[in-house]
């Protein structure tokens, strides 16, 4: 299935997009897409649903982050041997963790609206992994058993604020609006091997990045084994695996960051696209 939520910010609705690329209201049956619908038993209860008997959404508007209730946003750094070299950081022993603010998620298609003291914006291309089952201390070979869907991520970035102004990288990485997500969580039958998925960003038409998850460093298994024993993951977490080179900092002959206007177009195989256009400081933009 993939799961979706649409509408105007605080009056979203819950929907599927069926096998025929029909968009189906579940409103009649949600209140909307929670946790608890990203359960077993919540995706085995829409998985008993008669699709066809749902009302088809014609004007289905914004499209909002496809689950509400997202309790942490995890990151995985430098996992792809690609961008650790563009970022001329030594390959990690062990995953290299960090935190996006759940404050910076929106919608796949929403603005981003960089700091107003912003320099250095920057993006990544990365496979979301959203968890449906409580995972404490589980074993790799049970890991992918833990996983509700996939979808895909933006981690937008401001390289100045992350490496230049010290402390740990957060503070570069949760920024309001630095989270799009979507357009739609592919639940995980659908998607066999995590390990099988191209992924691609464009910036103003130009292609920066194009890499494959076979390319990772720590396998989406290893990592939801490996965080696991650092804290819980519960249903509606996400983690943002990590992304492949291209981005805008390891450009050469010198660095290319984002400027107002610049648009970001992503995707990831199978898991949708996403279209993001950069604005200024705007706290309208933010809260609108």
């Amino acid at each position: 299935m993939k799961l979706l939520r649409h509408g105007p910010k605080g009056a979203e609705r819950p929907a599927l997009l069926d096998a025929q690329g029909c968009l189906r209201d579940l409103s009649g049956v949600l209140t909307d897409i929670t946790p608890e619908t990203l359960s077993p038993a919540g995706l085995a209860a829409l998985r008993a649903l008669d699709v066809d008997a749902l009302p088809v959404v014609t004007t289905p508007g914004r499209l909002a982050p496809p689950w509400r209730g997202m309790g942490k946003f995890l990151c995985v750094g430098l996992n792809y041997a690609s961008h650790a070299a563009e970022s001329k950081m030594a390959l990690p022993a062990e995953p290299v963790l960090f935190t996006k603010h759940t404050s910076a998620v929106i919608g796949c298609n929403d603005p981003v609206v960089l700091p107003a003291d912003a320099t250095k914006g920057d993006w990544e291309v990365e496979l979301g992994v959203v968890i449906g089952r409580t995972a404490r201390c589980v074993s790799e070979a049970d890991a992918l058993d833990h996983v509700a869907g996939y979808c895909v991520v933006n981690d937008v970035s401001e390289r100045a604020f992350q490496l230049e102004r010290g402390g740990t990288w957060d503070k570069g990485k949760g920024c309001d609006t630095f989270g799009p997500v979507g357009p739609w969580l592919v639940t995980a039958d659908e998607v066999p091997d995590p390990q099988n998925l191209s992924l691609w960003l464009e910036v103003n038409g130009r292609r920066f990045q194009d890499g494959h998850t076979s390319q990772m460093i720590f396998s989406v298994a290893k990592l939801i084994a490996y965080i696991s024993r650092f804290c819980t993951l519960y249903p509606g977490d996400l983690i943002a695996s990590g992304t492949p080179e291209g981005v805008g900092m390891g450009q050469q002959p010198a660095p290319i960051f984002l400027q107002p206007g610049d648009v970001m177009r992503l995707g990831i195989q199978g898991l949708g696209e996403q279209q993001q256009t950069v604005f200024a400081w705007d706290p309208a933009l933010i809260d609108g």
